[in-house]
């Protein structure tokens, strides 16, 4: 019987042999909650088994909104009219390359993303993380959700950098290099283990937070694996455009920052936010080179001086 609702009774009585029955009972009884709300207790009343509610909604929220995500950047970039936004103009992704590297996606998803996916409901119940009605506020989910871009993207700096080492970058991360002019559906494209370790920062920054605090919504949860992924491909995309997040966030990295990354296979190993390069002195391109170069001209300049 699942979790949805504390009142058992209330789950017995509302469930039915359709959705959209099972729909119309919970608006009938629970009229209180939000259509929203009302969507999910519906599903996984109707579902009866949670942890096939689970699995199957967030394989199904994860496939939907990375390719939602991926085809307007597909389609633009058959478009010459938005060339003048695209950071390496000269580099235009073939359907060819499009198609291989969405293969090489697909498969990942199947073979690596899928079995955890399926597995994450008993994790879910023994950390604490809860599936009922109705959901937390909106204020609570905001912070959460911005707390987990902080810790991802803290994650994603240092793994990021591990990866660029010897036989990390030789036998793994390479892979996500082939493409030195990224584009959005080259995000998930990458071994099998960077995938799972760099995933981490993802699910793991969530599980370390229940973990501590006890609390968790799975709501929240998906809210923030859709704003990810809406981050990640749209870092990928190649474009920066005069309305694109950065503009109007200066610590925000996008497309500009990570596009940097792939041209120059150095530098920029943050995922969302610009703090961690900047204050460690790993940004990338020859303007951040040229800057680095000046300051330790300078640095040199200073001490020569103190010698004497």
């Amino acid at each position: 019987m699942s979790a949805v609702f504390s009142n058992s009774t209330l789950n017995t009585l509302i469930r039915s042999d359709t959705f959209k029955d099972t729909f119309d009972n919970v608006v009938k009884f629970q009229p209180q909650l939000s259509k929203l709300e009302q969507i999910w207790a519906s599903w996984y009343t109707y579902m009866n088994n949670d942890i096939l509610a689970t699995g199957l909604m967030f394989f199904l929220l994860h496939e939907i909104v990375y390719f939602a995500r991926c085809l307007p950047w597909f389609i633009i970039d058959q478009m010459p009219y938005f060339r003048r936004w695209k950071i390496q103009p000269t580099k235009i992704p073939s359907t060819k390359e499009q198609l291989y590297c969405l293969k090489s996606v697909v498969l990942s998803h199947f073979l690596v993303e899928a079995i955890p996916i399926w597995t994450f409901h008993p994790m879910c119940e023994k950390l604490g993380i809860t599936v009922r009605v109705p959901f937390p506020s909106i204020k609570k989910m905001g912070l959460e959700i911005a707390l987990f871009f902080v810790l991802e993207d803290m994650w994603h700096y240092w793994a990021h950098r591990l990866f660029h080492y010897g036989v990390f970058y030789k036998y793994i991360h390479k892979q996500h290099h082939r493409y030195a002019a990224p584009f959005g559906l080259s995000a998930e494209y990458a071994h099998p283990l960077e995938t799972m370790s760099l995933g981490f920062g993802t699910v793991g920054m969530p599980i370390l937070y229940v973990m501590y605090t006890g609390e968790l919504h799975l709501f929240t949860l998906c809210l923030w694996v859709v704003l990810r992924l809406f981050q990640a491909v749209d870092s990928h995309s190649g474009y920066d455009f005069p309305w694109s997040l950065n503009k109007f966030l200066p610590f925000w990295a996008g497309a500009e920052h990570h596009d940097l990354h792939h041209h120059y296979f150095i530098g920029n190993y943050a995922s969302s936010f610009r703090w961690w390069d900047y204050c460690l002195d790993t940004e990338a391109g020859p303007e951040a080179k040229a800057e680095r170069e000046e300051r330790m001209k300078l640095k040199a300049m200073n001490k020569s001086k103190k010698n004497v």
